[in-house]
């Protein structure tokens, strides 16, 4: 293949949103800055379509995101101008862009304030002169993230530029307050939204007593959403990781102590959920404390708090017991995995699992199958249960009443795989499905042996 036509395939396969085949053509030496037929480097076509994985994959293969165009403008301030904080992070890259000069770093964090101080909407109506209705859309940003896309006379942006301010400045180092950066995500509270996550990804990366502190302090705030603010970021230090063991022990102490003043029922599961991750002494009274609250999503996060001391205190295996029966499906499915480590609770669970089989929620049904076929109840009535699963609609019920009963060699189980139905992608990375291949491979080799 001759270099044009190598050129011509990386043009392609960015419009195509190929990122796998960027990434084996740029190997192989295809320039990044390749232009396409309009003059513009194939960067900029993965920045018009919103496309970070392309973005991201040609930076890394050496694409100049400051290269500056025919119309004085860059690729990564084209990306400011687009507003999506996934596809200006690509273009932006992963290490610190201080080499860049002064005036230039100012221009970028001025062309971002001014996104984020002016409004998208109003922005576009001024670049367009429009004056109709703006049509707004909620839109995927990245795989996880979504944010509004605003169409106003034709041009179109993402309103990410909170997060993007945010993020432009921790390139830069600007420490701006904690407060002030905060508010940005104030702006967009819901926990969906890109704006929040970028807030809250450059505070997990500003790692100081005095940043943390400052955070944390949000928890007295009177507004839900700010509250909900730090337990998020507690719960991502959490399973990040700090290094520092002594932060470990101040937000278990402080998570504790939050638990016992918190009113919103919504942020205490929250919270609930993040403290049952650290080892604190009042587990089990602060597990107790709430085993009967009224809002069942605070329920379903008692029994990860009980489950930490074992052999359990009477106290506590009273409360897995109430558990255990409650009327929410999902405090009865958040019991058993912590009642199956007491043999007096075991009846109690086998019950409770075999009810939420009768579920009408697929999910809750899948739940309890594969807790069922984990236990170690090896009696009639469970087996003949699992079986029954293998009539159930949804292919991933059927998939745990097979495992459970291949678990248990039960002589139905060949059948059951065969009703199983193809697995697909499930066959390489599901546990299960090794399982039933296992089981029958130890059934063939052992036909063989014969």
């Amino acid at each position: 293949m001759s270099r044009g036509e190598e050129t011509d395939g990386l043009v392609a396969a960015v419009r195509a949103g190929d990122a796998a085949a960027v990434r084996e053509l740029l190997e192989r030496g295809v320039d990044a800055d390749s232009v396409d037929e309009s003059g513009l480097p194939v960067l900029c076509g993965a920045v018009a379509a919103y496309d970070g994985p392309v973005a991201g994959a040609l930076v890394e293969g050496g694409a100049d995101p400051d290269r500056v165009l025919p119309d004085g403008t860059t690729p990564l301030e084209r990306a400011i101008d687009g507003g999506s904080p996934a596809v200006f992070s690509a273009v932006l890259g992963k290490e610190p862009r201080l080499r860049l000069p002064e005036d230039a770093r100012n221009r970028l964090l001025g062309l971002a304030g001014h996104w984020y101080g002016t409004g998208v909407e109003a922005e576009l109506r001024r670049r367009t002169g429009a004056t109709g209705p703006a049509t707004v859309v909620r839109v995927q940003d990245d795989e996880y993230d979504e944010i509004d896309q605003f169409c106003v006379g034709g041009l179109v942006a993402r309103a990410g530029h909170a997060g993007i301010l945010t993020s432009l400045e921790w390139a830069f180092r600007v420490l701006t307050p904690v407060d002030e950066v905060i508010d940005r995500a104030m702006g967009h509270p819901d926990e969906a939204d890109a704006n929040w996550w970028a807030v809250l990804g450059t505070l997990l990366q500003r790692r100081s007593d005095e940043t943390w502190s400052a955070v944390v302090a949000h928890r007295h705030h009177p507004s839900p959403a700010h509250r909900r603010f730090v337990v998020d970021y507690l719960r991502m230090r959490g399973l990040l990781g700090t290094g520092d063991r002594s932060y470990e022990k101040k937000e278990s102490a402080l998570l504790a102590a939050w638990a016992a003043e918190e009113t919103d029922s919504g942020i205490l599961a929250k919270l609930l959920e993040v403290f049952t991750g650290y080892d604190h002494p009042d587990q089990e009274a602060i597990g107790l404390r709430y085993a009967g609250h009224p809002d069942p999503r605070v329920r379903r996060e008692v029994p990860y708090a009980l489950a930490w001391d074992h052999p359990y205190s009477s106290a506590a295996r009273d409360a897995l017991r109430a558990l255990i029966g409650d009327p929410d499906p999902e405090v009865r499915l958040a019991a058993c995995p912590a009642a199956m480590r007491d043999d007096s609770l075991l009846p109690d669970m086998t019950r409770a699992l075999l009810r939420l089989l009768e579920e009408k929620d697929a999910g809750v049904r899948s739940a309890a199958a594969a807790l069922l076929a984990g236990s170690g109840d090896r009696t009639p009535a469970v087996a003949d249960a699992l079986a029954a699963l293998l009539d159930d609609s949804h292919q991933d019920v059927r998939l745990e009443g097979a495992c459970g009963l291949a678990k248990r060699d039960d002589p139905r189980t060949a059948d059951a795989i065969e009703r199983v139905g193809p697995l697909g992608e499930l066959s390489e990375h599901d546990h299960r499905a090794d399982v039933l291949w296992r089981w029958k491979q130890e059934k063939e080799q052992a036909a063989a042996d014969r």
